[in-house]
């Protein structure tokens, strides 16, 4: 011990630092500056080494021309998926029997594409494609898969603009829309699983009982092979990403469909996710991307080979998948609808958090997942919150990012097109329903832009309800809409919130932060946030409900009709894979399981065996020491006998 603590201190001693008398050879010894200099050589040597596993690749990649805001196109006359049947000038040569998709900016009808869309036989070659290129990729390490996540991620936050220029190309979103809605939440993504994402799928001791306490227990979180994602149309970038980059950290192939609105720009996003593979050194048909129309799409969601499916969408068509997936019994994750409530207890400062309420309301037009469809407010506060959206709302622009100006874009705009006009007629019913009702009316219709004639979009409205049971109240809307109710008490604002079919998200907003966790703890939905909106939505448990079921809600209380499963965080990263349970020894050499005489086949003595199996029972589990040791006789009894 003296010539380690000798060894360790030296240096210091060699200064003579404690000691008034100074020798004239003090100083540091050669053979620590040696040990130094070998030392800092291995230390770079590692992280030299760290280095070159883990750090991001660059890969090449090309920028489409339709993004620039200068690039001009076809202007398409009330464009629809299919338009292309009706206009000659967006024609390709089209092949026979074959079914095609019109590409089309929404917010000005400018024409994209016209795409062929994939058949039965196609599917089913591209599924095959990602089950050969996972036979490798499984048995990759984590610093392997965290390498192309960790290129993805530095080129993304690179070239965001073009991301989201790509995005607003398509969607007829805002750039604002496309930065926290696309990027950011798909950057979160990205850095959980670079940090976490090992952990969660790690090999996991579980604990034994006594009577295996010579066990050891794990589970080890396998890949399932290949697995589909189902994907909606709002957020094409972060939609097609976070459900690819799960499956392959998990050791996937994966065969993502999206939506027939979006293919030109995921297809790109895509294609991003491929060259980043490739230049790892890693088979890019790991991930492939198919779009299709309805008809077809059972080619994937009753595939044989397809062991896990994540659905992002419409209830109608959630239920058509699952119904699908039962021909083999592929599990199924589903986000479904939602009418996510945001209750404000009273006292609340509304000056504080109106900015985040007007984010989470008119986020993406309204066409948001977990957008606040529900203020749900103190009727003391009714009036003020009321009048505080109102004036805002009314200020509210709407228009295209997309269109070329001196700046490079029209600005400032607000609010972006929806995808399509398809359910404007349905809207202004709902709307005018609740106004017939009682309720007062800010804006409430379609809007016919001065620049965009062929752009779809809808004024940004505010409807202050009288009760909950109007049918806008009860409907998930997935547009910029804003629905006011009051309350009296906290109690009825929490059934305010309970009471329709969804439950996906929600907010609560207080001043006393144990009485908001109280009223997140009593709303039923799967996630909640409290003092602020949708933080719970990149980070982890991401996803989820309590029930689905075919039943009116009338007839069956408390049921939820916004999916089932999780994706995100452990939970949903570990839904990819398949849990397996290895049970050994931990001493092989001293003791493992055998089967005493008294119980071999072929049985000597039924009475003498059921004797023992009794003891055996009592010895273990037994309510007092005792017991215990009368069933130790008794089992020491019969195999004596």
């Amino acid at each position: 011990m003296n010539k380690i603590l000798y060894f360790i201190l030296h240096p210091f001693l060699s200064f003579n630092l404690w000691s008034d008398e100074h020798r004239e050879d003090e100083g540091i010894d050669v053979f620590y500056a040696l040990f130094l200099c070998v030392a800092a050589g291995i230390w770079l040597v590692v992280q030299r080494e760290r280095r070159s596993k883990n750090s991001p690749i660059p890969f090449h990649f090309s920028a489409p021309k339709e993004a620039d805001p200068n690039w001009s196109s076809v202007k398409i006359e009330r464009p629809t998926l299919e338009s292309h049947l009706e206009d000659v000038n967006i024609q390709p040569m089209m092949l026979p029997d074959r079914r095609y998709i019109t590409c089309f900016d929404p917010s000005n009808g400018l024409h994209l594409a016209t795409i062929l869309a994939d058949n039965e036989a196609e599917i089913a070659a591209k599924i095959q494609k990602a089950s050969a290129a996972q036979n490798e990729w499984m048995y990759t390490d984590f610093i392997q898969r965290r390498r192309v996540i960790r290129s993805l991620q530095k080129w993304i936050v690179e070239n965001q603009d073009l991301c989201a220029r790509v995005a607003c190309r398509d969607t007829g979103k805002t750039l604002i829309d496309a930065a926290l809605g696309e990027i950011l939440v798909t950057c979160c993504k990205m850095e959980w699983l670079m940090n976490h994402g090992e952990e969660a799928l790690r090999p996991e001791p579980r604990k034994s009982n006594f009577i295996q306490f010579y066990k050891k227990s794990e589970v080890h979180y396998e890949p399932l092979g290949v697995v589909a994602a189902i994907v909606s149309w709002n957020y094409p970038l972060h939609n097609a990403w976070s459900p690819i980059l799960a499956s392959i950290f998990a050791g996937n192939g994966v065969v993502l469909k999206c939506s027939e609105n979006v293919i030109w720009s995921t297809s790109w996003f895509v294609n991003i996710i491929k060259n980043s593979l490739e230049a790892c050194g890693h088979d890019p048909e790991l991930v492939q991307l198919i779009c299709c129309w309805p008809e077809q799409a059972a080619a994937l969601t009753k595939s044989p080979y397809i062991k896990h499916i994540t659905f992002i969408g419409s209830e109608s068509v959630g239920r058509q998948i699952a119904r699908d997936a039962t021909e083999h019994l592929t599990p199924v994750t589903l986000e479904l609808g939602g009418k996510d409530p945001a209750v404000i207890l009273p006292d609340t400062n509304l000056n504080q958090w109106i900015s985040t309420w007007m984010r989470g309301i008119f986020q993406n037009a309204g066409q948001n997942c977990i957008g606040i469809e529900k203020l749900i407010v103190h009727v003391d506060q009714y009036d003020d919150l009321y009048d505080m959206l109102k004036e805002r709302i009314e200020k509210l622009r709407c228009g295209s990012v997309t269109l070329p100006s001196d700046q490079g874009y029209l600005s400032p705009v607000d609010v972006g097109a929806m995808i399509s006009d398809n359910r404007f007629d349905a809207l202004e019913a709902l709307i005018k329903q609740a106004e017939e009702d009682g309720a007062k009316i800010v804006n409430g219709k379609r809007y016919h832009h001065v620049y965009h004639d062929e752009g779809t979009y809808f004024l940004p409205t505010l409807v202050g309800l009288t009760k909950n049971s109007a049918a806008i109240a009860q409907q998930e809307l997935f547009a910029p809409i804003a629905l006011v109710m009051g309350y009296e008490t906290v109690k009825e604002a929490v059934e305010l919130a309970n009471g329709t079919r969804y439950g996906l998200g929600a907010s609560v907003f207080g001043p006393d932060q144990n009485q908001c966790l109280e009223v997140a703890k009593a709303l039923e939905c799967g996630m909640v946030a409290v003092n602020d909106f949708a933080v719970f939505y990149p980070f982890g448990k991401i996803h989820v409900d309590l029930f689905f079921v075919d039943e009116p809600r009338s007839t069956i209380r408390g049921t939820k009709a916004s999916g089932y499963g999780r994706f995100g965080g452990p939970e949903g990263l570990r839904s990819l894979t398949n849990p397996k349970v290895i049970v050994y020894d931990w001493w092989p050499a001293l003791i493992q399981t055998s089967i005493p005489k008294v119980l071999d086949y072929p049985i000597r003595s039924l009475g003498t065996s059921f004797e023992f199996t009794s003891g055996l029972i009592r010895f273990f589990y037994a309510d007092t020491w005792r017991a215990r040791i009368q069933g130790l006789i008794t089992l020491i009894q019969a195999q004596r006998k």
